[in-house]
């Protein structure tokens, strides 16, 4: 799709407005989005984005009880860190981080991520059809596997046939 201002270029930042329950979409490049004022970051890094979510969490009291703030001063044993810091800072002190607050990151990625909890990667844009099918084949094979160990068949079932399908 092309810039609807210079018409020239690939628009990458897409914009959606609604106003009196009218919806307009407006497509822009990326210089001529910067041209008209927009601040643009291409991708919020994960740290920025779990510090965010867990600084607007919805507090059920006014006053933190004892055992909240007992949570918010646990400390990773690598590295020192706490999930107040965290808070704070935006970073995570080193990898062993997503261990030690688990409990407490999980429903932050989880909610980050649409419901999953694991790296699922992306396809870059340039990639063959023949590629993005053996992409879905393996992912569809592992959620037949997921759905297996969960035994829930009739989800089994429904990918086998997704998998018969796409070979």
């Amino acid at each position: 799709m092309l810039c609807q201002a210079c018409k020239e270029r690939t628009a990458t930042i897409h914009l959606t407005e609604i106003t009196n329950g009218q919806r307009a979409e407006t497509h822009l490049c990326q210089e001529c989005a910067h041209q008209q004022g927009l601040a643009v970051k291409a991708q919020i890094p994960l740290n920025e984005l779990l510090s965010t979510l867990l600084s607007v969490q919805p507090q059920a009291q006014k006053v933190p009880g004892p055992s909240e703030l007992d949570v918010m001063d646990k400390v990773c044993p690598e590295c020192g860190m706490t999930l107040k810091r965290f808070a704070k800072e935006s970073l995570l002190g080193c990898p062993h981080d997503y261990t030690a607050f688990e409990e407490q990151l999980s429903p932050l990625i989880e909610r980050s991520h649409n419901g999953k909890s694991w790296h699922c990667g992306k396809v870059p844009t340039h990639t063959s059809n023949e590629e993005k099918q053996d992409i879905l084949l393996r992912q569809l094979r592992r959620e037949l596997e997921q759905a297996i160990k969960n035994e829930d068949y009739e989800a089994a079932a429904r990918l086998r046939d997704q998998i018969k399908q796409n070979q």
